[in-house]
């Protein structure tokens, strides 16, 4: 099996999704959009990876990204769109990308919607759990997806397309390197939020065993034959 991981900075990688795919014998495409231009498809595996720039902005690479990734949600395949990622699916299937309430840094508790408890990743998770954030913009749910779970500032924090198509706000793959990454290339975003580093890493750092481990069963679910 193959899978695609389209990143868009150098920093934001697929992390723990990336471990998952490798000890499945899965290999994986990285490519650096727009440097690298975009796949030939999406793979058996669609991964839509975070980055600073928003999905509103005019670049035709932008909208030239959000029509691929249509393509292949329309088509069935799985996805995964992490942050910027999960604003790209959202935009893709018709919906509002805005700037949120605040920024939203380092471990936020999320809330399982009532869908959520149908869904066969996200009905084995605890009604409420951290997770890891770092975005300022939030968005409407799609057409014909379901809710699956929210905070305080981003009411809709996941949602999932069909069977297989999931859009993540939340950083479920994320390692201690990636965060160490993100304090120093995002560190503008730190100091509006009045954290540091420092705090941010040692909040984060108990969670990511847990994050991995729904990280696995996602993409053990998105390789998974369909019944």
């Amino acid at each position: 099996m193959r899978a695609v991981c389209l990143k868009h900075v150098p920093f934001e990688g697929p992390g723990a999704f990336a471990t998952a795919l490798t000890a499945r014998g899965v290999s994986l495409e990285r490519y650096l959009v727009p440097q690298d231009g975009l796949p030939k498809d999406g793979g058996d595996l669609l991964i839509v990876m975070g980055g600073p720039m928003s999905v509103n902005d005019p670049d035709s690479w932008i909208a030239e990204e959000t029509e691929f990734i249509r393509s292949v949600i329309l088509a069935g395949k799985p996805v995964i769109g992490v942050c910027l990622g999960s604003q790209f699916m959202a935009k893709s299937l018709g919906a509002t990308v805005r700037p949120g309430k605040a920024l939203e840094i380092g471990m936020t508790p999320v809330r399982l919607t009532a869908e959520a408890k149908q869904d066969p990743v996200f009905s084995t998770l605890p009604e409420s759990f951290d997770v890891f954030e770092w975005h300022g913009e939030v968005f409407d749910l799609p057409k014909d997806c379901v809710p699956l779970a929210g905070s305080d500032i981003a009411p809709l924090q996941a949602f999932r397309y069909a069977a297989r198509a999931y859009g993540l706000l939340f950083h479920l793959e994320m390692e201690e390197n990636g965060i160490e990454s993100l304090c120093r290339e995002c560190a503008p975003d730190l100091t509006k939020t009045r954290l540091t580093a420092h705090h941010v890493k040692a909040a984060a750092l108990p969670h990511l065993p847990q994050l991995h481990q729904i990280a696995d069963r996602l993409i053990d679910h998105l390789l998974s034959p369909q019944r």
